[in-house]
C-alpha cells in the first residue's frame, strides 16, 4: 500500500536552523514595519533643555578663557615711553606707535581666539549644534574680549601709577597696552554697548561657525548614521550567481580540394552521408 507524502509546511524550519530570527545585521522595524527604527547615538532627536545648558556651561567657558587671552596680549603688545614733566605725562615720541600695536595685536589675537573658539565648540558639541552653539560662541566671545580687556590692561598698572606720582621730572618710563580703538559706549546712559576691537573675537567666531554650518554634509548639522550594508548569505555553501559564459559556434570548415581538378567539393556535415 503506498502512502502519499504531506505537503511541505512553509513554516516548517529546517532541522539545521531550530530557531528561526532576524539576523545580527538586520536593522529592527518599527511596529508598522515600514520605516526602521532609529538607532540611539549622535542621530537621536535633541532635548532643549540640555541643550540650552550645554550652551550656557560653554559660553561660561569661552568667558574664563578670556584671561588667558588677556594675559597673552599684555604680553605681545608693547607698552608706551612716557616722561613725566612739569605739565605732567606725556609720551616720549609724538607719534608713538605702541597705542596702534596695542590694538593691532588685541584685534589679531581676539580673531584667532574666536575661531579657535568656533572650531572647538563644532567638534566637541557634536550632538548641540546649531544655534545654540552660534549664540555660545558669539556670547563667549564678547564675554572673553571683555575679560582680556580689563585683565590685560592691568597688569603693570599699579606700578605705572605709583611712577606716575613719585617719579622726578624727566624721568622715562612705560605705560602698560590698552586699547584705544575699543571700549563701551553707553547708551542712554544705561546699557553698555561694546564697540571696536571688542568686537573681534565674536566676529571670529559667528564666522568660522556660519562656514562649518554651511560645508557640513548633514542637513541637521550633526552626524547621521551611515546606511548599513545589506547582509551576506549565512549559508557556507552558497556562491553567487556565475553569469553563463557565451558560446561562439565553430567557423565553417573549408572546401576540400577536388583531385580530378575541378572545382572544390563543399564541406560536408558530420550528419549527411558521403556523397554517391
Amino acid at each position: 500500500m503506498s502512502t502519499v507524502d504531506p505537503e511541505p509546511d512553509a513554516t516548517r524550519v529546517p532541522a539545521e536552523h531550530p530557531h528561526p530570527g532576524p539576523s545580527a545585521t538586520e536593522r529592527p522595524v518599527s511596529p508598522v514595519g515600514e520605516h526602521p527604527v532609529a538607532p540611539a547615538g549622535p542621530g537621536r532627536p535633541r532635548r532643549p533643555g540640555r541643550t540650552l545648558a550645554v550652551g550656557a556651561a560653554a559660553t561660561a567657558a569661552l568667558i574664563a578663557l578670556g584671561a588667558l587671552l588677556g594675559l597673552v596680549w599684555s604680553l605681545a603688545a608693547p607698552g608706551v615711553e612716557v616722561v613725566k614733566t612739569e605739565r605732567g605725562i606725556f609720551p616720549t615720541s609724538p607719534e608713538p606707535e605702541g597705542f596702534v600695536a596695542s590694538d593691532g595685536w588685541f584685534t589679531l589675537l581676539g580673531l584667532g581666539f574666536g575661531i579657535l573658539a568656533a572650531i572647538a565648540l563644532w567638534l566637541l558639541l557634536r550632538r548641540h549644534r546649531g544655534p545654540v552653539g552660534m549664540l555660545a560662541s558669539a556670547l563667549g566671545g564678547l564675554g572673553a574680549a571683555v575679560v582680556a580687556w580689563q585683565l590685560g590692561r592691568r597688569i603693570g598698572l599699579g606700578e605705572y601709577e605709583h611712577l606716575k606720582a613719585t617719579a622726578a621730572v624727566g624721568q622715562v618710563f612705560v605705560k602698560p597696552p590698552d586699547l584705544r580703538a575699543g571700549g563701551f559706549v553707553w547708551l542712554y546712559d544705561v546699557l553698555p554697548v561694546i564697540r571696536g576691537d571688542l568686537l573681534m573675537p565674536a566676529f571670529g567666531a559667528v564666522v568660522t561657525y556660519t562656514l562649518l554650518a554651511g560645508w557640513s554634509r548633514w542637513a541637521s548639522l550633526r552626524p547621521e548614521p551611515e546606511p548599513e550594508p545589506e547582509p551576506e548569505p549565512t549559508d557556507p555553501d552558497w556562491l553567487p550567481p556565475v553569469p553563463p559564459a557565451s558560446i561562439t559556434p565553430p567557423a565553417p570548415a573549408a572546401p576540400a580540394p577536388n583531385p580530378a581538378g575541378g572545382p572544390p567539393h563543399p564541406p560536408t556535415s558530420p550528419s549527411s552521408p558521403p556523397a554517391g
